[in-house]
């Protein structure tokens, strides 16, 4: 089990909300959280097995596409409670289609926001985890700190702004 921390500690600490998770694998690739205090999309396509702090694409969402995520999460995070509690299985899950009609359109009108413009910044984000629920309504279990890479973590990377 990864350590904890309390809200408090996190935001002291610099750290900033996730409110949804698109993909996970081995660690958070894309989704929509918090970037200087304002929600952004982040996308990693990076999936080495590396320890370190991994570079993300991040691009503003907009108001209306940040409303329109937090209920298709809340979709989605209801579903997961009624998972865990057993009362249903995988194959309801929202995602697979056809099995939650407003799901589905939230899928289709947010396809394009989900879409990296070109100039989407780059930066590095740090993990750190609460000790709530991993799947919430409001949001996940896990915060960010963001960076930009500095010049000696490039290495033979293009140096990120």
């Amino acid at each position: 089990m990864a350590e904890t921390w309390d809200e408090a500690q996190l935001i002291a600490d610099g750290f900033e909300r996730v409110y949804v998770e698109l993909e996970w694998y081995d660690g958070p690739r894309f989704g929509l959280a918090d970037v200087d205090g304002k929600p952004h999309y982040f996308q990693n396509d990076d999936y080495g097995q590396d320890d370190e702090a991994n570079e993300y694409r991040v691009w503003p969402a907009d108001e209306a596409a940040v409303k329109l995520e937090r209920e298709q999460w809340a979709i989605y995070a209801r579903w997961n409670q009624r998972y865990e509690a057993g009362t249903v299985t995988t194959e309801s899950h929202p995602g697979h289609g056809g099995i939650d009609t407003r799901y589905d359109e939230l899928t289709l009108i947010l396809a394009p926001h989900r879409q990296a413009p070109d100039d989407a910044r780059r930066l590095v984000g740090e993990l750190r985890f609460d000790a709530g629920d991993r799947y919430r309504v409001d949001g996940l279990d896990y915060w960010f700190r963001w960076r930009v890479q500095a010049a000696e973590d490039a290495g033979d990377h293009q140096v990120l702004r």
